[in-house]
């Protein structure tokens, strides 16, 4: 006899109603029908280990409850199928069978301590997930309107919590008359009545037109919090400005989510009216679309590219691959394989694409993995084109310029809203690129108050931020590759390391390697060079046999960076770790040396940051063959790329008081004896003038530099405007 009390007309079946009823209602459920097989459902879906997950996950978490859509199929296709395309309809009659259910389940456990009493009910938050491919956000359009979709992107904003409504009660003016009106979800509003209801009595007045009031503080709320979700930006094609959504998230799934999260997002695609603006006065069937969220998958730290799912042909290719002797090698030739040489930089690029591995301490610090490199050197050394190529080739990773970034561009920003008028936090690069890499060109020419921006970012991993009342910690776990020119635009190997290089210690002891690129002027390899590249523009290829499978092997490439990174956490074995003791207590003495000689430390410390950075390099040649343990030979080689990188860029440069013959020393003296006698005290001379002057009186060029880059160590004189002025001091 089920069905009696669903409130319905019931009819007896006539000749001129073949099926009963409404023709078009033939086959839809109706409220009451689906109310009772969603209880069904909860009660009686049997998982696949012979459990009952939805009964007890409700009775361990009676907040809310996750709903699998491929569970819902294969209980009742019917209604899963309802329940996608009219979403707004089925879920509040899904969540008061949950609430139901709640309370029966309940009400047995509070039976047997022989007091009864009613439980709470209405309390359940229902989500939904999926395994389906998420749609694209740039092909969602009016035909999905009030149905389930799922996109996937990243969060780039997310206001304060609000209180919404969801019952607003009204007060008659006249009559004081109370009514109860409910609230449409998400953002929309509840549709208040024109007219009270109350009768008037002989003699009393009428109830006017509009007479209702409402009162906030006998209304019923939930907590309501606006996101800003951006396309990732691995999917946005070349040229095109990357597109954002608004999503709506209430009750439990408030303030879980911060800037820079990669999510994938199960929501009703539904519209509000925005706030009008002056020139859409007459625009009302115009609305803003949104998302109402209904269930949220957050993307994990090692696989932040999204869950890829690998079919088992790839892992056994990518398996065979790992277990080649020359599986290393092989790759290395994949990195930028139009650009010639460089096979030390190739190498560093490829150890930063892998990555080491993460570490989490039983005190809940966090030791990174990332791998920082940093090009330093001549202009067409093909460090731009690096860059762009782990664009390219890494699973997420960002590019962007030195010179038109900013510290908050970089990091994170607040921003006021203009509707609203209130702060949002919105994430910068280093926060959208989390678990993927930041290409920084011209690092250089960064402002310094903006370089500092990124030092939390590129050691602890996390941005701070506290502006305008928003404090918060943003995850920005990602690796850094950076280029930049030396001072004066071309490496001089006239000046010191220090002069050259004119970045703070700080900055550079967070990178990992640091090569100084040089333009190296040599016959023979400039006809290779030339061959090279007049080879690539001419039958655009890097070598005969090379040209078809270019976008196959980028793409293979990408695909098996994604899964060594997901799969593969490898450690120290034990005689790789007293090998590397061995090396650190080594380059630290030799480094000891070099500065007890020349009287000055070196430009690039060597600090226990450059003892983790030879790890992180072990770990990640590691990672590149599958194996789960950084042996001696993966120890050798990393401390043999750091050797030609950080310590090569440490020694590099002039040291004055090495190799001086005699005859050097004695023409330095007289060079600074000459520019005391033309400088006072306190005067100042342009660099180039003085030069000019000193080489016209028959000295050398380098020499005169050599005596004013001494006097510049002993304080004797100060470089002012860029270095083009020389300030004596006394």
């Amino acid at each position: 006899m089920s069905g009696w009390d669903e409130g319905a007309v019931f009819y007896s079946d006539q000749a001129q109603f073949p099926q009963g009823g409404d023709p078009d209602q033939n086959n839809s459920v109706s409220p009451h029908a689906a109310l009772r097989k969603f209880k069904e459902f909860i009660r009686g879906f049997h998982g696949s280990k012979g459990d009952f997950p939805y009964r007890e996950g409700l009775v361990h978490n009676p907040d809310h409850l996750t709903v699998a859509l491929e569970d819902l199929d294969a209980f009742d296709s019917e209604l899963s199928e309802k329940l996608r395309m009219s979403p707004a309809e089925y879920l509040p009659l899904f969540e008061s069978a949950a609430s139901e259910v709640l309370v029966s389940i309940r009400s047995k456990v509070a039976g047997e301590t022989g007091e009864m009493e009613e439980p709470l009910t209405g309390g359940v938050q229902i989500f939904l997930s999926s395994k389906e491919n998420s749609v694209s956000m740039r092909t969602i359009g009016a035909d999905y309107m009030s149905k389930l979709v799922k996109i996937a992107g990243i969060v780039i904003a997310a206001s304060r919590v609000k209180a919404k409504a969801t019952y607003v009660t009204l007060l008659c003016k006249n009559c004081k008359s109370i009514k109860t009106v409910p609230c449409r979800p998400g953002l929309g509003g509840a549709i208040v009545p024109r007219s009270c209801d109350h009768v008037a009595q002989p003699g009393e007045e009428a109830c006017p037109l509009d007479p209702w009031i409402v009162a906030p503080d006998k209304s019923k709320y939930v907590d309501l919090q606006t996101l800003k979700l951006q396309e990732n930006p691995e999917d946005v094609p070349t040229g095109e400005l990357p597109r954002n959504v608004l999503l709506s998230v209430d009750r439990h799934l408030v303030q879980t989510i911060v800037p820079g999260t990669r999510l994938t997002v199960m929501g009703i695609f539904s519209v509000f009216q925005a706030s009008q603006q002056n020139n859409q006065k007459g625009a009302v069937g115009v609305k803003q679309p949104y998302i109402r969220v209904v269930g949220l998958e957050q993307d994990r730290e090692n696989n932040s590219g999204g869950p890829s799912n690998f079919t088992i042909d790839e892992e056994l290719r990518f398996k065979e691959f790992a277990q080649k002797p020359s599986a290393y090698s092989d790759l290395c030739d994949m990195i930028a394989p139009s650009i010639y040489g460089h096979p030390d930089v190739k190498k560093a690029v490829a150890c930063l694409l892998f990555g080491g591995s993460k570490k989490r301490l039983p005190d809940g610090v966090r030791l990174r993995g990332d791998i920082h490199v940093l090009l330093l050197g001549d202009p067409s050394t093909a460090k731009s084109q690096f860059l762009k190529f782990v664009e390219k080739t890494a699973p997420v990773a960002v590019y962007t310029s030195g010179k038109g970034s900013s510290a908050a561009g970089l990091t994170a920003s607040v921003i006021r809203e203009s509707s609203t008028r209130e702060f949002y936090l919105e994430g910068g690069a280093m926060v959208l690129a989390d678990g993927g890499v930041v290409c920084i060109d011209e690092f250089d020419k960064m402002r310094p108050e903006d370089r500092v921006a990124i030092h939390e970012a590129m050691e602890q991993q996390t941005i701070s931020i506290a502006k305008a009342g928003i404090t918060t910690v943003l995850n920005s776990r990602t690796s850094v590759l950076a280029a930049a020119n030396p001072v004066s635009g071309r490496y001089d190997d006239l000046k010191t390391a220090q002069d050259n290089i004119d970045l703070q210690t700080t900055i550079l002891s967070r990178f990992d390697l640091i090569f100084i690129v040089k333009d190296m002027r040599n016959r023979e390899q400039d006809k290779i060079i030339a061959s090279h590249v007049i080879g690539v523009h001419t039958r655009g290829k890097t070598d005969n046999n090379k040209d078809s499978t270019a976008p196959e092997e980028q793409n293979w490439l990408k695909r098996y960076i994604e899964y060594c990174r997901s799969t593969c956490h490898p450690r120290l074995s034990e005689s790789a770790a007293k090998i590397l003791k061995d090396k650190y207590v080594e380059i630290r003495q030799k480094m000891r040396q070099q500065a007890h000689e020349t009287g000055r430390s070196a430009a690039v410390p060597i600090t226990v940051r450059q003892l983790e950075a030879i790890i992180r390099l072990s770990e990640s040649l590691a990672k590149m063959r599958l194996m789960s343990v950084a042996t001696e030979e993966h120890v050798e080689e990393a401390y043999k790329l750091f050797n030609v990188s950080t310590v090569d860029a440490a020694r590099s440069g002039i040291n004055e008081h090495l190799n001086l013959t005699p005859e050097i020393a004695n023409e330095i003296k007289q060079a600074e004896a000459q520019i005391k006698r033309r400088m006072g005290i306190g005067s100042h001379i342009s660099e180039r003038r003085l030069m000019d002057e000193l080489t016209r009186m028959g000295m050398n060029e380098s020499i005169v530099r050599r005596a004013l880059l001494i006097m510049h160590q002993r304080d004797e004189v100060e470089y002012k405007r860029e270095r083009h002025v020389i300030v004596r001091k006394a």
